[in-house]
């Protein structure tokens, strides 16, 4: 894999991730996904938004009303972007999150998550050995995809 999250041709291992799940749902293999599978894409690159959020984004990204979202619509988020996000949560620099934490931050913060929410996103977050969310290792695994 080359430097930087970006593969030999260039592409980010991110976009790529990304479109490996948006392909799983194109049925009509032209770049177009029901809006509909939108949430499971998210949720199977790790990403757990709101309902609230989600509806907001797919009002932002579907295609003049069709039902449909093209994939150029689905952008990646950057790496750092989501370690800052973290590290903005992690007030003492522990490099991970207890579960109750971030429950706290997601449900009491900003646009809340629900509890059925919270308990789906934590069954696929959290190490359970040692009842911890290694956001380092979360990020690697929606950024890198170690097939590369």
């Amino acid at each position: 894999m080359a430097e930087n999250g970006q593969s030999s041709d260039g592409v980010s291992d991110a976009h790529k991730k990304i479109r490996e799940a948006f392909e799983a749902f194109d049925y009509e293999t032209n770049n177009t996904v029901d809006v509909r599978e939108i949430g499971t894409i998210m949720y199977s690159l790790g990403c757990f938004p709101t309902q609230k959020d989600l509806h907001d984004f797919i009002a932002e990204v579907e295609e003049d009303h069709t039902g449909y979202i093209h994939l150029d619509r689905f952008p990646p988020i950057p790496e750092d972007h989501l370690l800052q996000a973290f590290e903005v949560l992690d007030k003492d620099k522990k490099g991970y999150l207890e579960p109750e934490e971030l429950t706290k931050y997601m449900t009491q913060e900003g646009e809340p998550f629900t509890q059925d929410e919270m308990d789906e996103m934590l069954t696929a977050l959290v190490d359970h050995k040692k009842n911890r969310v290694y956001y380092k290792d979360l990020i690697s695994q929606l950024t890198v995809d170690p097939d590369m």
